[in-house]
């Protein structure tokens, strides 16, 4: 016997249960949708904030630790040697005390820290200054006409090498004080680094700006103001930067011989004392009042030079 299954037409034509559902079921039954992307965002923020974190430490801890390494090498030497050198923790000792009273005054030879830093800065501004007004026009016409080029290089090639020191006899015996003397002392080392990149910058100013100007006729002042001025002054403040950090480092040198009221001074007085504690903090001191200038020009740079150069 012979048995067969009978199916109906549209269960042949229908298609099986796990194909796709028919336009029936999908209208039917609501779509599937992605899982939102909100966990994404979530998941991105820290990753953002851990950068942020990770760059402070990056910006913070190298400094801590070289300064950790530092203090750790200076309680080595001081603990292991019979040098005389005071330990960090006598040092910070003795700087509690010295800041405690800084403008404290008895007398012109014995007078707190912050009179001292002050007598110098006002050195320093005073020399810088009278080597700025004489040194940048002075690299401006080095730099523009080559028969000065050509007159000016070989003694500034001269006399850029000679020890600031080496000048300071000569200001004492023009100007009859250690004061003036100084302040000489400051002006003829801070002058040279102003006058050589005022006239390399304007050396390096591109020909054809100069063509333009030669046609169309322009006055020296309006070459002056329009094309030099503006392509120079990066040099400029670069010379201006080299100038007062090497001013800040004369007058320390300057003061120990000369005497009187300075930071130089105060550091050769607390020698004589045998106070080594207190020449340490005069080293920190000297340090930190650079850094400060260094970082005010720098800032000054960044305020009178042009975005691409900024970068």
């Amino acid at each position: 016997m012979v048995s067969a299954v009978f199916h109906s037409p549209l269960e042949a034509i229908a298609p099986p249960a796990s194909s796709h559902a028919s336009p029936v079921g999908k209208a039917m039954s609501p779509p599937k949708t992605e899982a939102p992307a909100a966990p994404a965002a979530v998941s991105a923020r820290p990753s953002a904030a851990s950068r942020d974190l990770r760059g402070f430490w990056m910006a913070v801890l190298p400094p801590v630790l070289g300064l950790a390494c530092l203090v750790l090498v200076w309680h080595l030497i001081a603990s292991t040697s019979n040098s005389g050198i005071p330990k960090p923790a006598e040092t910070w000792a003795q700087a509690l005390q010295v800041f405690s009273d800084p403008f404290y005054s008895n007398g012109p030879n014995d007078q707190g820290v912050g009179w001292n830093v002050l007598a110098s800065l006002k050195r320093v501004a005073i020399g810088f200054g009278l080597a700025a007004a004489v040194g940048i026009p002075a690299g401006f016409a080095i730099g523009r006409f080559e028969f000065l080029s050509r007159m000016f290089n070989p003694l500034i090639s001269l006399l850029r090498p000679v020890s600031p020191l080496a000048w300071l006899p000569i200001g004492l015996l023009v100007f009859k004080g250690a004061d003036p003397a100084a302040i000489w002392t400051i002006f003829i080392c801070s002058i040279w680094p102003m006058i050589i990149n005022t006239a390399v910058g304007v050396q390096r100013v591109p020909q054809d700006y100069m063509n333009v100007a030669r046609v169309l006729n322009l006055s020296e002042w309006k070459i002056f103001t329009k094309i030099l001025f503006p392509a120079v002054l990066p040099y400029l403040l670069t010379g201006v930067r080299l100038a007062v950090g090497t001013a800040w480092l004369v007058i320390v040198a300057a003061e120990m011989l000369t005497g009187g009221v300075g930071i130089g001074f105060w550091v050769w007085d607390e020698w004589n004392n045998l106070n080594v504690s207190s020449i340490i903090i005069a080293i920190f001191v000297i340090g930190i009042v650079g850094l400060l200038l260094e970082f005010a020009l720098i800032k000054l740079a960044t305020l009178f030079t042009f975005e691409e150069v900024k970068a």
